[in-house]
Parts: structure tokens; C-alpha cells; sequence
């Protein structure tokens, strides 16, 4: 009997997850507005019947395609963190992630942007769109978090990036990316410039982002940010 029950489960979650990558396909091809569970269905190549059994409604398989695509980016950063082992290799390989983003997965990349702008319009959906800013932060210096600033910089910065990248005529290369980036998280180290000396800041005082646990310069004296 449990493996009956494993095995159905499994099949559960397979189709579960073909129906939300089909749910990207069709936004990323057509927009928002053609989701619908006949769409949707037959992108995934299942019943219509399985949207209504698997999801409550059109905007709850968006916010479940958000959310799936939140962790799959961690997972991503993940496996870059792994292979990753000094300081100044990070903006280099921040730049090949962003890059397999915008030409290997530029049709998921496309979906995923056209769900987090959609979020503007439907408050429903803002939760599952600021998840993934949650879930960087959360990889940053070990999920100890660091300076607001820094991390908002970082975080807009590669938004920026992907956005111009996908209405570009031509896709930038990692050699286009990895300057800005290197710029984004060690600005001073970047221009080979002195670190500044800050004013006594007000309020109390965080502890700064790092890429590698190494402190590395960074915005204003900052180390950048870390994943490890």
C-alpha cells in the first residue's frame, strides 16, 4: 500500500510541476492574459479538469509559478556557491548565472519577469514576488543578513540587468556582465580607489554584506555581499 501511495504521489507532483512550468511557457509566449486553464492544460498536455484539481484558481498556479521560480534561482546561486573559492571569482560567476538566465532559460526568465511586474497590478501576488529578494538575502552572509544599502544595490542592480538584457538586440556576454557586477559588489576595488572614511552613522549599526567570508571592499568601506 505505501508504495501504491509513494507512487501516486510522485505522479502528483510531476504533474503538479509540468502544470506550472506550462503556465511559464504560456506567459512567457503570450502574456498573462492567455492563461487560462484550457491554455495552460494544454501546454502541460493534461486534462483542464487538473488546473481546477492541483490549484484554486488562475492566480494561485501565478503566485505557485513565483514561488517556483524564487527557488529555483536559489538553487542556482547554490551551485554556483559550491564552485566558487575566492572572493574575487564572485562577480564573474554571478555574470555566467545571469547569462544562462537570459539565453538558456530566456523563455522562463521572460515569464518569471512578466509574473513579478503583474504583481504591480494584483496585490495577491506581491508576496510570492518579493520572495525571491527574501530568499537572496536570506543566501547572503550565511542568511546573517549585512547592510540594507549594500544588499538593495546588489539585488536591484541584477534586476537592471536582466531586464535591459532580455529587450537587448543582442544578449550581453559574461565579459559585458562581469564588470558592472564586479562594480555592484566591490565598487572601490573596481575603480582602485581608497576607501572613504564615513560619517558616524545614525542608529545602530549593521553588519555589512560579504561574498566570500573574505572582507573584501566594498560600498563606502563596506565588504560586499557573501552567499556562503
Amino acid at each position: 500500500m505505501t508504495e501504491v501511495t509513494d507512487g501516486r504521489r510522485i505522479k502528483g507532483e510531476r504533474r503538479r510541476r509540468a502544470i506550472v512550468d506550462a503556465a511559464l511557457r504560456v506567459v512567457a509566449r503570450e502574456g498573462v492574459g492567455a492563461v487560462s486553464h484550457r491554455n495552460v492544460a494544454r501546454e502541460a498536455g493534461v486534462p483542464p479538469a487538473s488546473i481546477a484539481y492541483y490549484f484554486n484558481g488562475i492566480d494561485d498556479l501565478l503566485v505557485a509559478s513565483l514561488l517556483d521560480g524564487c527557488e529555483g534561482l536559489v538553487e542556482q546561486i547554490t551551485a554556483v556557491r559550491e564552485q566558487v573559492t575566492d572572493n574575487t571569482q564572485w562577480p564573474r560567476a554571478i555574470a555566467e548565472l545571469l547569462v544562462r538566465m537570459i539565453v538558456e532559460q530566456r523563455e522562463r526568465t521572460i515569464g518569471e519577469y512578466e509574473l513579478y511586474l503583474l504583481a504591480a497590478r494584483r496585490p495577491a501576488l506581491r508576496p510570492a514576488a518579493r520572495r525571491w529578494i527574501d530568499l537572496i538575502r536570506g543566501n547572503i552572509n550565511n542568511g546573517g543578513g549585512g547592510g540594507d544599502t549594500v544588499i538593495s544595490a546588489f539585488i536591484a542592480g541584477m534586476d537592471g540587468l536582466l531586464i535591459q538584457a532580455l529587450i537587448a538586440d543582442e544578449p550581453p556576454t559574461v565579459d559585458d556582465l562581469e564588470p558592472v557586477l564586479r562594480f555592484l559588489m566591490h565598487p572601490h576595488d573596481y575603480l582602485g580607489t581608497s576607501t572613504p572614511t564615513r560619517p558616524a552613522p545614525r542608529g545602530p549599526v549593521r553588519a555589512p554584506p560579504d561574498f566570500s567570508g573574505t572582507r573584501g571592499p566594498g560600498f563606502s568601506g563596506d565588504p560586499g555581499p557573501d552567499f556562503r
